[in-house]
């Protein structure tokens, strides 16, 4: 018996352009944006092999100008974003300018805010337009246009409207958000997650896979989101695997790269859920990086959403091991099963002592843990739940 669908939207990037050694049609592909790039960076890895060379060298012989920016290695901070907004509007932002970032998620959403920062004056600070702790302002304005080049596959970002900012004192990890702020162009190119190092590899390919678990069961999801992240856990466990072990299969790096981008454009239009949400917590208040914190996570997620989602979270564990199971629940366990055998062969700690937590955080913890993505989990989890799930993963 047929039944009515519940009306949605859906949003992602204007244009995706994938493929292996692609990053080389850079220049042809930004040429109509503009006439100065501004490019943001992450791993210094980039300078070192090269790539950042070939890619002005690239930009310059299609005639437009480039400005090296900040290389950013870490979570972006409030101070960050000001920084680099207040020392590019120095240089007297035009119409024919554009933001290039190419790295990881940090460099990604660094490049987000300053984009959006650029046009956007009526603000002081970034900390102006964060949720929940600024002054509520708005992004008002088109940000300069944005082109991103993902190194690592695990955030998203390249997806995605938002910029995840930091701040340690006070403690918060908050979001500056628009419908601008989604990238004019992505352009995907796997090769260049060859030389990321094992355990970044790990920790983002984690990330991934608990974006396209999270949001397939969040209490926001929607259908083409759905089926996004079905397609993305195809083979996701076999290529994080071989690409740990063996960092330039290239079948691996390509899967990964497009399991990556399909969990960003998921999570950007149903959201997540509660290891998301702990995950930011755990980065402001004891430093955990993003990636290895949703993976230490993920088991307890999938636990404590059992019966609440237990026909999507089946549907999804039998996509993800590849085979079929015998009732809901045999499909969750073995989904479990397989998830913690790779925490375990990517050496990634499951207690949170281990990657230096203490007991006595943990009640700032779960009042750090209430936020976008906690409120995308699909049942309700009380603070006395929150503190009952840290001390038992502590």
């Amino acid at each position: 018996m047929l039944s009515s669908l519940p009306a949605y939207e859906f949003f992602a990037p204007p244009r995706i352009v994938f493929g292996w050694g692609r990053r080389s049609e850079l220049g042809n592909l930004v040429r109509g944006l503009g006439r100065r790039a501004f490019l943001i960076s992450g791993s210094r890895t980039l300078d070192q092999n090269g790539v950042i060379e070939s890619l002005l060298d690239d930009l310059k012989s299609v005639g437009i100008d480039s400005i090296r920016c900040a290389a950013i290695t870490h979570e972006p901070e409030v101070s960050d974003v000001d920084q680099l907004v207040n020392q590019l509007r120095a240089s007297s932002i035009t119409d024919g300018d554009f933001v290039i970032a190419v790295g990881g998620g940090s460099a990604i959403d660094l490049a987000k805010a300053v984009s959006a920062l650029l046009t956007n004056t009526h603000g002081s600070s970034v900390l102006d337009f964060l949720e929940g702790v600024g002054k509520g302002l708005k992004i008002e304005q088109q940000p300069l246009p944005l082109v991103v080049l993902p190194t690592t596959s695990g955030t998203g970002s390249e997806a995605t409207k938002n910029a995840v900012i930091s701040s340690y004192s006070p403690p918060f990890k908050k979001s500056l958000r628009s419908d601008m702020m989604v990238p004019k162009l992505v352009l995907i190119d796997p090769e260049l997650s060859v030389s990321v190092p094992a355990a970044v590899t790990a920790a983002t390919g984690m990330d991934a896979l608990t974006q396209l678990i999270e949001s397939n069961i969040s209490c926001r999801a929607k259908p083409i989101p759905q089926a996004l992240c079905q397609r993305g856990l195809e083979g996701v466990v076999a290529a994080l695997r071989r690409a740990f072990h063996q960092p330039d299969d290239r079948p691996a790096r390509e899967l990964l790269a497009q399991s990556a981008l399909l969990s960003g454009m998921a999570l950007a239009n149903s959201g997540l859920g509660v290891a998301h949400g702990i995950a930011a917590a755990l980065g402001v208040h004891c430093r955990v990086p993003h990636g290895l914190a949703c993976a230490m996570l993920l088991p307890t997620a999938i636990r404590v959403n059992a019966e609440a989602s237990q026909v999507e979270l089946a549907r999804v564990m039998t996509v993800m091991t590849g085979r079929n199971w015998a009732s809901p629940r045999a499909a969750i366990e073995a989904g479990l099963d397989t998830i913690t055998n790779l925490l375990d062969e990517l050496k990634i700690p499951r207690r949170l002592s281990a990657v230096g937590v203490q007991s006595s955080q943990l009640p700032a913890i779960v009042q750090s843990s209430h936020g976008n993505s906690l409120d995308g989990n699909p049942r309700k989890i009380s603070d006395v739940e929150l503190l009952e799930i840290l001390e038992s993963l502590q």
